[in-house]
């Protein structure tokens, strides 16, 4: 096999690994079994070097063996990056017994986004009590009027009980749980502050040297004129951090489709390439100086990397452009498909999880389209002025990476933003500026000689940037939210595109037929997904405080609460379930004291505690409110079925109500426990 020939198959080996991680992740195989595939891999390899040294066989098997080699290597790759497998994992060594107490050591390793009652972090156990553990977990700290911070790499010995993670509670809303499970975390623990006992620690991993670093650059610049919110933004523009930002703020970069501004990816590292080249140009003229400019830039790449908090986005950007900004600077042609084969392919290795965030799928997929698409469209229009020319490549650029991102922002987001080239045509043109003079301030500030009327105008440069995109997110009518879209609309609207494509570079009869199959089938679909039957259910959902009943008829569903305010329809359980069963029509009312439906009665009892129910017997009761009841007696008259007991309960009372479902051995549905409770016909 020839080189040429493997540089193109590295496309095909991303693919079989990812292949293989999904096979991985439903396999779920144990350490013994993926030191099995190892030692078959190494036969295989073996078995393949012996085939080419004897030169017998054809490429053909050969290619067969190195996928199916792939393919494997993918499956064990998920396996050995999974702690819960290893024998000293802390999983190991907590006690069975629900809520008690352990002692554990632990190093904090990443502060997230807070929470409205608990600083939140990801923490690795290095000890149960007195053995050596590993293992990440969910760290909680209750909020309180001390300004006591913590940060990355300080170690704490602590007692606490260690709990599983909740599932989602609700139909279609977002599985915390399977997010934390995906980066290995487990479990979660809860605790105050004087809880806490800080240990002596004098190692510094890069993180933590970038993450103070950082301390020392936003200490530095509060002592100047910046907001909240333009230190937020700075923060997220060129530190990685996005944990301050406002959520009106969010809202409204997602909202004006310029979200993608406020993660440090492909976009920001390219433009930092390409000052760092033009600033470090010089050292070509000297002996060997075009290898030590590829060095000191591919260095300097790394090292933002890490202040910048190598979160997934950042790694995967600089990752692809640290194979680009070496091909660039030897002179070399590349292949710009095989690069970002070559990235993934790396990133997949180190990260296999990477593969099922939305960062990961949306970058890749952009920059896919944008190499694949945009020529394309630019060809259409070929302006001979520089200035229309440039913001003709922006628009070009900016609709070809939306083709990319499309179907899956719709799966994930479910919203669509109308206006999303405007304000990319107006940010992207300033955001090398923005980043440049954002560097220097950060410089400046690190040694203590940032002038205030450079500060005053970077702070009023970001919040021109956030009104502008403020005023964007106001134009309501243009942004599309709550689109129902599926899997298998994501798999026909890139047959669509992809067919598409394939149409306009080449326009033979064949590619014709095969573009318009592909639309008739996707119209087919949402034709059929229109007009088609959703059933009947009816839903206990669960809400902390009040009580929320859906009953869903095929497109229609009516909502009962007791919620006073008028905002029950933009509640998020009510709009996740809304888009995910594609209804059409929703209508609220007051919750009633009994439902029938399919010939199933249930008995609403509330805070007044009426039950003497002696026309019907009900076959499902639902305890809301807290009502004071004896439930033995209430058991021992109505003979229910089933017990239900929503969020608006008090927590002491649904223990109380389980024990006594126990005793009587009636099923217990607690919706904080097990989730909204679903009949379905």
């Amino acid at each position: 096999m020839t080189f040429r020939q493997l540089n193109f198959s590295i496309i095909k080996l991303a693919l079989f690994l990812i292949v293989g991680i999904q096979l991985g992740i439903y396999l779920n195989i144990s350490i013994n079994q993926s030191i099995t595939i190892i030692v078959g891999l190494i036969l295989l390899i073996g078995f393949f070097i012996w085939i080419s040294a004897k030169k017998i066989g054809n490429f053909v098997w050969i290619d067969v063996f190195i996928y199916c080699a792939t393919i494997l290597l993918g499956i064990v790759t998920v396996t050995l990056h999974d702690e819960i497998s290893l024998k000293t994992h802390y999983s190991n060594f907590i006690p069975n017994e629900k809520n008690e107490i352990a002692n554990f050591q632990f190093i904090i390793k990443e502060q997230l986004k807070p929470s409205r009652y608990h600083e939140k972090y990801i923490i690795e156990v290095t000890q149960f009590k007195t053995r050596k553990t590993t293992g990440k977990v969910l760290f909680n700290v209750a909020k309180d009027s001390s300004k006591t911070t913590f940060n990355i790499d300080d170690k704490f010995v602590t007692e606490s009980a260690f709990e599983l993670i909740r599932p989602a509670l609700n139909p279609y809303q977002f599985d915390y749980k399977s997010y934390l499970e995906r980066q290995y975390i487990h479990h979660q623990v809860f605790v105050t502050k004087p809880m806490l006992f800080r240990l002596d620690s004098t190692v510094k991993t890069p993180s933590g040297l970038a993450a103070l670093i950082r301390r020392k650059v936003n200490k530095n610049l509060n002592v100047h004129s910046f907001t909240i919110d333009e230190l937020a933004i700075i923060n997220a523009l060129l530190l990685g951090q996005r944990q301050d930002i406002s959520k009106e703020i969010y809202d409204n970069y997602s909202q004006a489709g310029a979200i993608h501004i406020l993660a440090v990816s492909g976009l920001h590292v390219g433009i930092i390439l390409l000052l760092l080249n033009f600033l470090f140009k010089p050292l070509e003229f000297i002996r060997k100086g075009k290898y030590i400019k590829i060095v000191v830039v591919v260095l300097l790449l790394w090292c933002y990397a890490i202040i910048a908090g190598l979160s997934a986005s950042v790694v995967r950007a600089v990752t692809m452009f640290t194979v680009f900004a070496i091909a660039m600077n030897l002179k070399r042609p590349s292949n710009v498909y095989n690069t970002l084969a070559i990235s993934a392919f790396v990133l997949l290795l180190l990260k296999p999880n990477f593969l099922f965030e939305i960062g990961f799928q949306m970058s890749y997929l952009a920059v896919l389209a944008i190499v694949t698409i945009q020529p394309l469209l630019s060809a259409l229009w070929q302006p001979k002025l520089k200035v229309v020319n440039f913001f003709w490549r922006i628009i070009t650029v900016t609709v070809a990476a939306q083709f990319g991102v499309i179907p899956i922002s719709l799966y994930y987001f479910h919203q669509f933003p109308g206006l999303f080239f405007v304000s990319n045509l107006v940010i992207i043109p300033c955001l090398g500026a923005i980043l440049g003079m954002g560097i220097l301030v950060i410089i400046l500030s690190l040694s203590n000689s940032l002038p205030n009327f450079l500060a005053s105008l970077y702070g009023e440069i970001i919040s021109l940037m956030n009104d502008f995109v403020g005023w964007i997110a106001l134009q309501e009518s243009f942004l599309i939210q709550n689109i129902h879209f599926e899997v298998a609309d994501i798999l026909l609207s890139y047959f669509v595109i992809i067919s598409g494509i394939i149409t306009v570079k080449q326009k033979v009869f064949k590619n014709i037929v095969i573009f318009f199959l592909s639309i008739i089938s996707f119209q087919t679909y949402l034709l059929i997904d229109k007009f088609k039957n959703t059933g009947n259910k009816f839903v206990v959902f669960h809400k902390s405080r009040y009580t929320i009943i859906g009953i869903h008829n095929n497109r229609s569903l009516t909502i009962h609460h007791n919620i006073k305010s008028d905002s029950i329809l933009n509640e998020n359980l009510v709009v996740n379930y809304e888009v995910g069963m594609n209804i059409k029509t929703i209508k609220t009312d007051t919750v009633r004291a009994l439902y029938f439906f399919k010939g199933i009665k249930l008995l609403a009892i509330d805070s007044l505690a009426i039950f003497n129910v002696k026309s019907f017997q009900p076959e499902i009761i639902l305890l809301r409110n807290s009502p004071k009841i004896n439930l033995l007696r209430l058991i021992d008259s109505l003979k229910p079925e089933l017990i239900i007991s929503d969020g608006s309960n008090y927590k002491s009372y649904e223990e109380r109500w389980a024990k006594s479902c126990r005793l009587k051995k009636i099923p217990f549905h607690q919706t904080s426990e097990k989730g909204a409770f679903i009949l379905s016909n």
